[in-house]
């Protein structure tokens, strides 16, 4: 039924069926007798108008009608097939039971939020199994312990392939276990018979109490402690704006004793990412600084042309939420980039008015003089990086998404710092020069009455010292 309904969708080109196995992430297979899954190959993306996320939403939308009873959930494929989910959050307690509990709590409040689609935990309950209870001190008693009562049970129901039989250059693993009759019901498990340190047989069901019951259908630990993930896939909205929204939700739970959470995923990655991209950002902020530094001899006029970086921010800012995109890995890649970049629009104005004074002018006349001649270096350089740029912005080809956004960043920024620097920095630059002015020890000269003033030769054409 599910391979007819896709044959018929537009959108789909082929596909490939599986059955009796699912994947997971990072190229993990996981056997199953009851789960099936479909590689689903979807056609260019010029040739169709809508992203993958939202037609595999509505594929999966459809099918639950087509296919009654049946779970239906689609995930992303990359290199390494199915991709893990961008939204999952792990919770941990002292037992399964209270991280169960309160994750299925933290579920239902996801399910309440627009944008979270395929939610689902990674531990299902009602599988069947049989639990076996040891009394420790009866055991004890009766001659035995646990690590020969382990090893017999895993024997029984596990098998041992520690034989091996060789015949020429081939080598068989011996397995030794019960046959399916010995081990089919609770029964054959309460009598499983042991031998203790005195030769004596002894069952199962005199030092243990054997129940059936239903357990978790996967087992997971996070740092040794039981766990349950909740996984599930964001669509028409940003994972970091969904998981923000839903922990002010499941935050105000009142956790069991012993409960606690903590982000994976995309959350994770996002974290430990921001955090070595702004120690990154930081260290260029402080390179550039310390250089300009050294080349022009002075701690002021360096922090004046840093003073271009937040007018950059200002179109950084404009510009992802014009052409909604969220803030990422890539597009704090491309405010690392603008440093560089918007910093060289200040230099030419800091330094050509810095040439200016030091022939002679006022601070205003150097100011004014350094935008007039400065200004078409800088409508040039800028253009140039922003045409360059246009390209990757409105690329549409397959994984164009991560690139976009870092050249919308770096049109952006540049668009806003030729108009800003324009006006700002010279405003910073007069204002830093009255300080420096201020507060020098030096006597106050009045440059512009001193080019005017009358020109007095020397005497008797021998110089004059005053000592």
């Amino acid at each position: 039924k599910a391979e007819n309904f896709l044959k018929k969708q537009p959108t789909v080109t082929r596909m490939i069926t599986t059955v009796g196995q699912s994947s997971d992430g990072m190229g993990a297979v996981q056997a199953t007798p009851y789960k099936s899954e479909i590689d689903v190959v979807l056609v260019d993306k010029n040739q169709r108008d809508e992203s993958s996320f939202v037609i595999a939403a509505k594929m999966r939308r459809a099918l639950e009608k087509e296919l009654v009873g049946a779970k239906v959930r689609t995930v992303p494929v990359g290199l390494m097939g199915a991709e893990r989910a961008p939204l999952a959050l792990v919770v941990t307690g002292t037992d399964l039971e209270s991280a169960m509990k309160f994750a299925e709590q933290a579920e239902a409040q996801l399910r309440t939020i627009d944008g979270a689609s395929e939610i689902r935990l990674s531990t299902e309950g009602g599988n069947p199994e049989i639990n076996v209870q040891v009394d420790r001190d009866k055991m004890t008693a009766l001659g035995l312990n646990l690590q020969s009562v382990g090893m017999t049970m895993q024997t029984a129901f596990s098998g041992n392939d520690d034989g091996k039989y060789r015949t020429g250059d081939y080598e068989y693993d011996i397995n030794i276990i019960y046959s399916a009759f010995n081990r089919s019901s609770i029964a054959d498990v309460e009598n499983l018979r042991f031998i203790n340190n005195q030769g004596e047989q002894i069952r199962l069901s005199q030092f243990a109490t054997v129940t059936e019951s239903s357990g978790a259908s996967f087992l997971e630990r996070r740092d040794k402690t039981p766990s349950v993930t909740i996984n599930a896939q964001t669509v028409g909205r940003p994972t970091g704006t969904v998981a923000q929204e839903w922990e002010a939700k499941f935050s105000q739970l009142k956790k069991p004793a012993g409960v606690d959470y903590v982000w994976s995923g995309d959350m994770e990655n996002q974290s430990e990412g921001f955090g070595s991209l702004g120690y990154a950002l930081l260290a260029a902020l402080i390179l550039v600084y310390l250089v300009m530094v050294a080349l022009y001899d002075s701690f002021v006029y360096p922090f004046v042309v840093m003073f271009s970086v937040p007018l950059a921010i200002i179109g950084v800012l404009v510009a992802l939420a014009l052409t909604n995109n969220s803030l990422n890995v890539f597009t704090i890649l491309g405010i690392i980039m603008l440093i560089g970049l918007v910093a060289k629009n200040a230099i030419l104005l800091v330094d050509f008015a810095n040439i200016r004074k030091a022939a002679g002018e006022t601070t205003f006349n150097a100011l004014l003089q350094a935008n007039h001649a400065r200004l078409r270096p800088i409508l040039m350089t800028t253009i140039a990086m922003v045409f360059g740029m246009i390209p990757i912005a409105l690329a549409k080809g397959a994984a164009a998404e991560m690139n976009n956004g870092l050249a919308w960043v770096v049109i952006g920024g540049l668009l806003s710092s030729l108009f800003l620097t324009l006006i700002v920095v010279p405003v910073i630059y007069m204002i830093f020069d009255n300080l420096i002015a201020r507060f020098s020890k030096g006597p106050k000269v009045n440059y512009e009455e001193a080019m005017h003033e009358d020109y007095v030769p020397i005497e008797d054409g021998k110089e004059h010292l005053d000592f």
